[in-house]
């Protein structure tokens, strides 16, 4: 355990649900983890004791990603712990895959409706398309995210023809998504199980990412947006290649000040715990040291590519890489769109950045 995490309190220690079992975290409330095929190898997933219009059963909150191996877990989860009810809704926090991709078939399977940000929902039945020859491909690999990254940097053939294999990478994991779906909205109360949970919606790592806020039970289903041990992901990717979401993101942390000291929070990696305010102090300072850390490195002309390895000590794979150069081009562009640092594209077409 790093010392940051030694700062917050896990109150079940370490105990976790096996896969495909549960744990009760908070009265009517359940903890799911789920596989994923990375290195950051689960997703927590939640299930919420329901009633809609006189019926009883379950909202769940994410889904996993589209796998046998996790509609298997899911199947033996229906099984052991709804208590013979059914699933009523399915609410997914952002449209990212660990958290989406099973979303169509939980709705088909048990005639159950998609609750969502507009935008993720929009983005997600864009990026769920399959690629066809001729075709551009969306989301974060194939041609356009190969020439994207090459404008920042990377140079390495394998690399590029990698990232230009992946062109169906999110429809692979996201094969569909519902047809129809019921918005979410910043501020909106939503009923689940006689209690209101209001939706607070955050930006920086997904287009209109939501949290679940449950006053009565102090519990926060924080998503992606605070997570106990790693650092949530911003990113510059080649659908938005000036976006600048690091602020976004910081300002979106001060959605949380309100709430108790003593919250739960139930993140979508890692434990749940308590010290909510705590870490999200820690992002605050973590982003400030990598701040620091980049524009003192701008002294002389640097790429996005030039800036990894000095943000990222550890070896990357692919997958890891990627993210790791859009996160580098999120503190790059905080700083330049912020004065501090100028950008020219050079003679080799790539782009790099300097202290002002």
């Amino acid at each position: 355990m790093n010392p940051n995490e030694q700062k917050l309190e896990y109150p079940w220690g370490d105990q976790q649900p096996e896969p495909g079992g549960v744990i009760t975290v908070a009265d009517g409330v359940r903890w799911v983890k789920m596989p994923l095929p990375f290195a950051l190898n689960h997703i927590n997933v939640w299930l919420l004791r329901d009633q809609i219009d006189g019926r009883d059963g379950w909202t769940i909150v994410d889904c996993g990603v589209s796998r046998d191996e996790v509609k298997g877990l899911w199947e033996q989860v229906f099984k052991d712990a709804l208590e013979g009810l059914p699933v009523l809704r399915v609410i997914v926090t952002h449209m990212h895959p660990d958290h989406i991709g099973l979303a169509h078939w939980l709705c088909e399977r048990w005639n159950a409706p998609l609750w969502m940000t507009m935008t993720d929902y929009a983005v997600a039945r864009l990026w769920s398309r399959p690629a066809v020859e001729g075709a551009a491909a969306v989301g974060t690999n194939g041609q356009p995210a190969v020439e994207h990254f090459a404008r920042h940097g990377l140079a390495d053939p394998e690399a590029h023809q990698k990232i230009r294999e992946r062109s169906n990478y999110y429809p692979n994991l996201v094969p569909d998504v519902p047809a129809h779906f019921t918005r979410i909205m910043d501020g909106q109360r939503v009923r689940i199980g006689g209690r209101d949970w209001e939706i607070i919606v955050g930006y920086g790592h997904a287009p209109e990412h939501a949290s679940l806020y449950c006053a009565s039970l102090k519990v926060l289903i924080s998503g992606d947006m605070v997570l106990p041990r790693i650092s949530t992901n911003i990113s510059v990717f080649n659908y938005e290649p000036d976006a600048n979401p690091l602020p976004l993101y910081l300002d979106s942390l001060r959605a949380y000040d309100r709430l108790p000291e003593d919250t739960l929070v139930l993140p979508s990696h890692g434990r749940p715990f308590k010290g909510l305010h705590e870490r999200i102090a820690q992002q605050h300072a973590h982003h400030a040291e990598r701040l620091e850390e980049v524009i003192d490195a701008c002294a002389q002309p640097k790429s996005t590519s030039d800036i990894v390895p000095i943000m990222f000590k550890r070896e990357l794979d692919l997958h890891q890489l990627t993210f790791a150069m859009g996160e580098a081009l999120a503190h790059l562009h905080a700083l330049y769109f912020d004065g501090k640092l100028t950008r020219s594209t050079g003679g080799d077409g790539v782009i790099r950045f300097q202290r002002a």
